[in-house]
Formats: C-alpha cells, sequence, structure tokens
C-alpha cells in the first residue's frame, strides 16, 4: 500500500471514530467542518432530519473583503463567528462539535473558539 493509500485509510478511520461517538439532533445539532489548504467549510447539521440548517465558509461573500487568505487561523476564526450569528439566528445555542479527521488545533481550534465567543455552546 502506498504512503497515501496509508495517509487516507488513516483520515478515513479517525473520522470515523470522530463522527461515531456522536449524533446530531434536533435539541443539539452537529457542528462539523472541513478544511482545505485554501479554505475552510462549517455547517450545522441535524442528523435526524438530515438536512443542514446553516453553514458557512471563507468563499461567502460576506467575508470575500475581509479574507486575504482563507487557509489561516484569522479567516477560520471570521466563519466560526459567522456561523456562530446565524446560528444565534435560527435559535440554536448548543451544538456538538464534530472536528472530523482533523486535530484541535491551529485553524480548527481558532474556529472553535471563535464560535463559542459569538455564543455558541459545545
Amino acid at each position: 500500500m502506498t504512503t497515501n493509500k496509508q495517509k487516507l485509510v488513516r483520515r478515513q478511520r479517525r473520522r470515523k471514530r470522530v463522527r461515531g461517538k456522536m449524533i446530531g439532533r434536533s435539541e443539539r445539532p452537529r457542528l462539523s467542518l472541513f478544511r482545505s489548504n485554501k479554505h475552510i467549510y462549517a455547517q450545522i447539521i441535524d442528523d435526524a432530519s438530515g438536512r443542514t440548517i446553516c453553514a458557512a465558509n471563507t468563499k461567502l461573500k460576506l467575508l470575500s473583503g475581509q479574507v486575504k487568505n482563507g487557509g489561516n487561523c484569522q479567516s477560520a476564526a471570521m466563519v466560526g463567528q459567522v456561523l456562530a450569528e446565524q446560528a444565534r439566528m435560527q435559535n440554536i445555542r448548543q451544538v456538538a462539535f464534530d472536528r472530523g479527521c482533523y486535530r484541535y488545533h491551529g485553524r480548527v481550534k481558532a474556529l472553535a473558539e471563535a464560535a463559542r465567543k459569538a455564543g455558541l455552546d459545545f
């Protein structure tokens, strides 16, 4: 098995392990994120009904003037703040944080802390 294939398998295993421990319900939906090299995407999902309640990313027109590079901690913090504001408008205060296969470090941590500061409870 090649090195890239091994990395992919390990990433999928981590994602399943983290996601298997949580379920997004209507009273406490799941905040899921995806991190690429250039951008970060976050969404709040109600797994019971299978729908996305709100979403934010560094490609939003709202953030396009403020974000020069979508792949840094400052832009991740802005995404977390925007997502928390959208969630508050939907009367969502508590979420389950699904970090996926990513460590709670860097951009993931910046997004989570900004969302907490803006009013979401993990």
